[in-house]
């Protein structure tokens, strides 16, 4: 089944994300928390795609594993600006051979050192794109960014650039993080004023420490509103306290944008079963409603 399909629905959909390990050792640990997810009945997982392709191969490893052998719907990465058109046209082929439908397709990180724009790669998103619809008939997924893109200048031209990736063939929209519900609210009405009008979903991410808000920071350039750092001034040297406000705050997220009528929700859960868990129960009845 295709994700847009699942999107389409009327009804409240939630997903999840996993990464997959840096070397096989660490398979077993990751499938562990990806089974314990699954059981919280998700409309899909997605599994992240690690820098420069080094973990291309549990990627499509635990993508296969989700939707043969938990029957859920999964969601694989696939990244091109570390790798070679070749072995992007390889993974492509591989995911194909799984029966792997749905593909999150990204540029991805520029590895240290390397001439970008590189001859032998793709590099830009809207270029995978295109590349994946020539082998068969995927579901494709594409990030966005309600906050705009750390290396654009002007929001204009995020807009531009993913009408330009919509236009080359994707399904739905995935956000990147965000900790104002406003700056989703708003992006929305300036991107369907554009034109594009395609499923978007929100990305929550739990913020559980403090060490993760200063990666998460790092990693997307977001901005965390006053009400969250007066969070993490008070709860952020006691784990378990701030565990716990993480989890409560990324549930009032989802709550608002639930109440303001969103019902595709993607919660950047990570390879954290517990987390995604506390958040479910937290939804529980206001799922049913």
């Amino acid at each position: 089944m295709k994700i847009i399909d699942r999107l389409n629905e009327d009804k409240i959909n939630i997903s999840f994300e996993v990464f997959p390990p840096k070397t096989d050792e660490g398979y077993e640990k990751v499938a562990a928390a990806t089974d314990e997810i699954s059981k919280l009945n998700p409309a899909f997982i997605s599994v992240t795609y690690g820098a420069g392709g080094g973990t291309s191969k549990n990627t499509a490893r635990i993508a296969s594993h989700i939707k043969d052998d938990l029957h859920v719907l999964s969601l694989a990465h696939l990244t091109c600006a570390s790798s070679t058109k070749d072995e992007v046209r390889q993974v492509i082929t591989n995911l194909k051979e799984l029966g792997i439908e749905n593909i999150l397709a990204l540029r991805g990180d520029i590895p240290e050192g390397m001439t970008f724009p590189a001859k032998d790669h793709f590099c830009y998103a809207s270029e995978l794109i295109e590349e994946i619809k020539k082998h068969g008939d995927f579901c494709i997924g594409a990030a966005c960014y309600p906050e705009g893109h750390v290396e654009n200048e002007h929001r204009e031209d995020d807009i531009r650039y993913l009408k330009e990736k919509v236009d080359r063939g994707v399904d739905f929209l995935t956000a990147q993080m965000f900790f104002d519900n406003d700056i989703h609210y708003n992006f929305l009405y300036r991107i369907r004023e554009a034109g594009i009008t395609v499923p978007v979903l929100p990305g929550i991410m739990p913020i559980t420490s403090a060490s993760q808000m200063k990666k998460s920071q790092e990693l997307s350039g977001t901005v965390f509103p006053r009400r969250f750092l007066s969070i993490l001034d008070r709860f952020g040297s006691s784990p378990e306290a701030m565990r716990q406000a993480g989890i409560a705050y990324a549930t009032d997220q989802i709550i608002d944008l639930l109440a303001n009528g969103v019902k595709n929700i993607h919660i950047y859960s990570m390879n954290k079963p517990d987390v995604a868990a506390a958040i479910m129960s937290n939804l529980s009845e206001i799922i049913k409603a």
